[in-house]
């Protein structure tokens, strides 16, 4: 693996990172931002939803831009959006103003969502492009286990608004390495015809596309699964179970150490069984973990350790699935990956924000809820794999720009 490789995947997970980043870090203050500007557990919920809506719907028009303009304009104006909600949520006097910059901080967040996914498929594709994706999701995947972390200790030691200034000078961080440690991937000529006008297009047909829906799909409720994790497991383990925000942190990064141990098995794995049926394994695997885990927990067993166990089986399989479906999901769509690439995490954060609202609905402070919303979007990607990947593969062609 050359030195470029290596290189390119660490920026690219760290420009992905970012909005991550700005969500678990802050994590463990939930409960003590309530308490701090007098606002409901629910108004607290919405700071978090708001960021993922305006996080997932901003790639709709990032994606088509970065086809047009080339990967890194987008991804400066971006990152400095960023910065401006960050430091308006490091201000907020308001539970009222804080949702409002954390929706600008969610806009900025989505260029590092679409445009990294959209540059891995201009440089590669197949076994190539997996083992690129499973290295910026090693690097993507650092922020659920150091973030909450991270923000535990600033949290104690200087309150909630340092978390903020803190992903606003990652933000920073993020700029310099953009500029000076990767080109452009979108050479002029490449952007030829590219206009809002041919995005609509590229919409329209990718809507038609079963296999694209249903790939992207299958990762939407994987991911759906963990929103619903990250929702409301600050107020389970630390309200319901006790643990301390520094505790809590540990318990949460787990999970991730999971899901970045088996993410790295997917170059080796997809070259010897393939990417699809990679797929049908671990969504069968997945499915069964959180199942189980759903029937112990409704028949009265709550249990702190149980759940920590088959939550951290569980999101290992969920890391076999995120990183695969995206490559087949963009396989065949190199002339409008941006357009592609911003369309799918558009689903994939729609997706992950409806469940976490219908969550939310049936949240009463226990696990039950929780878990039962990870089983559903475990269950329901089981069942889109098994239409999806069960049939023969479909030939399309992406519309000439």
């Amino acid at each position: 693996m050359s030195p470029k490789f290596l290189r390119i995947a660490v920026v690219l997970g760290l420009l992905s990172a970012i909005g991550p980043f700005a969500i678990d870090m802050y994590l463990p203050a939930l409960p003590s931002i309530g308490e701090d500007l007098n606002a409901s557990t629910a108004a607290v919920q919405m700071s978090l939803l708001i960021f993922f809506l305006s996080m997932g719907f901003g790639q709709i028009l990032v994606g088509p831009i970065s086809d047009m303009v080339g990967r890194k304009l987008p991804l400066y104006g971006g990152l400095a959006l960023f910065m401006v909600g960050g430091i308006g949520s490091a201000m907020a006097p308001t539970i009222e103003w804080l949702i409002a910059f954390r929706f600008l901080q969610g806009l900025g967040a989505s260029a590092g969502m679409a445009v990294p996914r959209a540059i891995v498929r201009d440089l590669h594709t197949g076994t190539e492009a997996a083992k690129l994706m499973s290295l910026l999701m090693l690097v993507f995947s650092v922020s659920p286990i150091l973030a909450p972390l991270t923000g535990s200790v600033i949290i104690e030691n200087f309150g909630w608004r340092a978390v903020f200034w803190t992903v606003t000078g990652a933000a920073v961080l993020a700029t310099i390495l953009l500029a000076t440690s990767l080109k452009e991937t979108r050479p002029v000529e490449e952007r030829a015809g590219s206009s809002f006008g041919t995005a609509l297009s590229g919409y329209r047909f990718l809507m038609g596309d079963r296999n694209f829906l249903g790939l992207t799909a299958i990762a939407g409720f994987g991911i759906a699964s963990f929103f619903v994790y990250l929702s409301s497991s600050s107020f389970i383990l630390i309200d319901h179970y006790g643990l301390s925000p520094s505790v809590y942190s540990v318990f949460f990064s787990i999970n991730a150490v999971a899901f970045i141990g088996m993410s790295q098995l997917t170059g080796l794995l997809s070259e010897r069984f393939g990417l699809r049926r990679l797929v049908r394994v671990a969504v069968v695997g997945y499915a069964t973990t959180m199942v189980v885990l759903f029937a112990i927990m409704a028949s009265g067993v709550d249990r702190l350790d149980v759940m920590a166990v088959l939550l951290f089986v569980g999101y290992g399989f969920l890391g076999l699935i995120i990183p695969t479906t995206s490559v087949l999901a963009m396989e065949e769509h190199g002339q409008i990956a941006g357009t592609a690439s911003a369309l799918m995490g558009t689903l994939h954060f729609a997706i992950g924000a409806v469940a976490m609202g219908v969550a939310g609905v049936f949240f009463d402070g226990t696990p039950l809820p929780m878990v039962a919303g990870i089983t559903l979007c475990a269950v329901i990607s089981f069942t889109l794999a098994k239409v999806t990947l069960g049939r023969g593969r479909e030939t399309v062609e992406a519309p000439a720009e």
